[in-house]
């Protein structure tokens, strides 16, 4: 497998985007108008185009590694990161368990959660493959071939759980808190891993609100390891890696009940959640949402009032310190 780059991406402050143009300018990169890009340009098989939204740099062809190293890192950004992430993030390498979920925000379809096992290889090969944070990418296509690319890497370990809507409104009456049954599913994909690899010293997630709720739901393996959580855990390549698999569970759940019912179950939580939803009850019964949708959702109260209560105000307090 070529694990060479053939497009990279990254922030720039304003000043860098126009230290680049400068370098481009100079360097005879042809420019040319792009939807919603600062500028962009094509140099032989190189393209680099720079966008309003951040800005940010996006970087594609097979030339992509060579101008990232010794153009846009050494004159542009002013740090060496690309084909150097063993030297600057040495923990991405070393044997763990990444975990991450996808559909907590949707109102129709599943929770899913999964959990990789990544070593040093397999670490490589799933960076290679497109690991990354899948709400990063944009099309469910794309999800789609980046996870059969990391099942396909060889040795490497993966758990998926899949809660459907009606196993999902179960477990919510029982943990009657998200976070709670989000550390217990989290908990459960970590200990299925240890099973595969009992060897395992750490697991990664993200940070919970209550960091306590994961490790306390964890059982005795996964007490025995070194459970660590922090904000932007997609970062790490095993986390990366269960996200991309995560969602796409979530997607292929969605498509394959949107073909099973005759109509697009939207994702998310958009104008189109409530108006779908709105149809289905018309159609089948406000019992039925059971079926498709985490009812204790407000959206459920809103289009079947009769079957699903209003959820508890939230309860902003304001404390002030006495000194």
């Amino acid at each position: 497998m070529d694990e060479t780059p053939k497009s990279y991406s990254d922030a720039l402050t304003k000043e860098q985007a126009e230290r680049l143009k400068v370098i481009m300018t100079e360097r005879g990169f042809e420019f040319r108008e792009v939807p919603y890009a600062l500028f962009a340009g094509r140099l032989g098989k190189l393209q680099v185009t720079i966008y309003e939204k951040g800005p940010k740099v996006l970087v594609q062809g097979k030339e992509t590694a060579d101008f990232v190293r010794f153009t846009l890192e050494p004159e542009v950004i002013g740090a060496a990161e690309l084909g150097y992430e063993d030297v600057h993030h040495p923990d991405h390498f070393e044997p763990h368990i990444g975990v991450d979920e996808s559909g907590k925000g949707d109102f129709f379809g599943p929770l899913v959660i999964a959990g990789v096992y990544l070593d040093q290889e397999t670490s490589r090969a799933a960076i290679a493959a497109g690991a990354k944070d899948s709400k990063s990418i944009g099309s469910d296509a794309k999800i789609q071939k980046i996870a059969n690319s990391i099942k396909c890497i060889p040795r490497m370990r993966s758990i998926v759980i899949k809660i459907t809507p009606e196993k999902y409104n179960d477990l919510y009456l029982k943990f009657k808190n998200l976070n709670r049954l989000l550390a217990w599913a989290h908990a459960r994909v970590i200990e299925d891993l240890l099973e595969q690899v009992p060897d395992c010293p750490r697991a990664l997630s993200d940070q919970f609100a209550n960091p306590a709720v994961l490790q306390k739901a964890l059982m005795e393996k996964g007490r025995a390891i070194t459970l660590e959580q922090r904000t932007k855990a997609e970062s790490d390549p095993a986390v990366a890696a269960a996200s991309i698999l995560a969602r796409a569970a979530y997607v292929d759940w969605m498509d394959r009940a949107s073909q099973r019912l005759g109509v697009v179950l939207p994702k998310g939580a958009g104008p189109m959640v409530p108006v779908r939803a709105t149809e289905l009850v018309a159609a089948r019964g406000g019992d039925f949402l059971k079926l498709v949708a985490k009812t204790h959702f407000r959206t459920a109260h809103i289009v079947a009032p009769d079957f699903f209560s209003a959820p508890p105000e939230k309860v902003i307090s304001f404390w002030k310190r006495k000194d």
